[in-house]
This record gives structure tokens, C-alpha cells and sequence, in this order.
């Protein structure tokens, strides 16, 4: 648990939530003028800056407004932030979709990030523990301002090209936790800072690996988790027809 006070988790988290929707620094105005937090403006630029010092925030460049670090953006995940449920319109049609290929191993995965991709608008990833890669909506990212800069958008395409650098980035998640979540920045990668990965362990039969999704590090986590939990689910479940 962080140390922060209640006010400072209030405002820590309507500066993320802003950030997640607007892509765009977060200055003192914006959260006075849409989140009710009962202190003055002046109150908001001091906690602000506390929360930069202590390493939740930084500012970029001289803009007045601030942006998530990745440590912000884990505390937002683990202690801030609500999961959503996945509509159950989303449900059905993923499931539909999935269970017509449940007796092959390979289009279940394909489907399975096939899903991932299009149900959170980022690129879904599969990579077996012995080596198989899959991904659907490449194209997906280049939708999002951190994929604007082509080398950024090449560096991540790449990853999936027989490039070792994706099993170092996923060697890279510790712990025994059901979803990991990697933020660019941690990662040592220039290319890699603006953008975040989320993945679990699928079973598919004998089949093991992990399974998720590659965008922008200010994904809506809130949402994007939910769809990966839903989608390893079904695929362990689609795994049991061949044991």
C-alpha cells in the first residue's frame, strides 16, 4: 500500500484518468474545473508537486501539466482503479468466434489475438513457451499518438519478426501474479518508453505460454485487464477438449 493521503490517491487518479483519455500533460485547471475534490486550485498545484517530488508524476518538457510515471500508473492499477466487466454483447461474440476453432491449437490462439486486438483496439500477442508467435492488430496502434513516431511503430512491429527481444522483455515480468503488466520505461528500450504491455499464462491442452495485449502505456487498464482475464479463460477452457 502507498503512503499517500486519501486527497493525494484522489488526485493522483484524476490525473491518470484524464491522461488515459486525452493522451495530453494534466495541468492544475483541467482537474478543478471537472473533478470534484473540495480544495482550492492552489491546494491542487501543491499536492501536484508533491506528487512529482515523490515520483508518481513527472513533468514534461515546460508544459505546466503533468503525466503518469509508470510507478503512478502501477499504484493507479493496484490500488486506484476499478475493473470494469466485459459487456456480455462482448462475451458471446468472443466466445462464438473462439469455440469454432476449439479442436485446432494454433487458430484458437489466432482467434484468441484476433479478440484481444479488436476488443481493445491494440495489438493482441500469443508467444508459446516453445517458441510460436502470434498477433493480430498491428495496424491497430498506429491509431494511437505514441505510434506516430514511425521508429516507435517499427521498433514494436519488429518484435514479433523472430526478434529475441520480445522473450527479454517478457522474461523481464517476476512473480507469481495472474496478469503482469510491463511499462515501456522500466524496460531499457527508447522506443519502448511511451508504451506498456499486458500479458498472462494461457493453457491450451499440453500448449503453455502467455497471452495479451502491446499499446500505449495510458491504456484503460480498467477495461483492457477484464478482456485479457476473459480471453485466458476461454482458451484454457477450449485446452480441456483434448485432455
Amino acid at each position: 500500500m502507498s503512503n499517500l493521503s486519501d486527497r493525494q490517491k484522489a488526485l493522483l487518479k484524476a490525473i491518470i484518468e484524464e491522461y488515459i483519455n486525452s493522451a495530453e500533460p494534466v495541468g492544475s485547471e483541467v482537474i478543478e474545473r471537472k473533478h470534484n475534490l473540495g480544495v482550492s486550485p492552489a491546494t491542487i498545484r501543491i499536492e501536484m508537486g508533491k506528487l512529482t517530488e515523490a515520483g508518481f508524476l513527472r513533468q514534461p518538457h515546460t508544459s505546466a501539466g503533468r503525466i503518469p510515471t509508470s510507478v503512478g500508473l502501477r499504484l493507479y492499477v493496484q490500488e486506484l482503479m476499478k475493473e470494469k466487466q466485459v459487456p456480455v454483447t462482448a462475451e458471446v461474440s468472443i466466445k462464438e468466434s473462439l469455440w469454432q476453432q476449439r479442436l485446432q491449437r494454433e487458430r484458437v490462439l489466432k482467434e484468441a489475438v484476433k479478440a484481444l486486438a479488436q476488443k481493445c483496439s491494440m495489438l493482441g500477442m500469443a508467444v508459446t513457451d516453445d517458441g510460436e508467435t502470434y498477433y493480430a492488430g498491428a495496424a491497430n496502434i498506429l491509431d494511437w499518438p505514441e505510434f506516430y513516431d514511425i521508429d516507435v511503430a517499427r521498433f514494436v512491429l519488429s518484435l514479433f519478426d523472430e526478434d529475441p527481444r520480445l522473450q527479454e522483455i517478457i522474461g523481464k515480468a517476476q512473480g507469481s501474479d495472474p496478469i503482469h503488466i510491463l511499462f515501456g520505461e522500466e524496460l531499457g528500450f527508447e522506443y519502448l518508453r511511451s508504451t506498456g504491455f499486458v500479458f498472462t499464462r494461457f493453457e491450451l491442452g499440453p500448449k503453455i505460454g502467455v497471452l495479451g495485449i502491446v499499446g500505449p502505456a495510458r491504456m484503460n487498464f480498467a477495461l483492457v485487464l477484464p478482456y485479457v482475464k476473459y480471453v485466458r479463460d476461454l482458451v484454457y477452457e477450449a485446452g480441456t477438449h483434448w485432455v
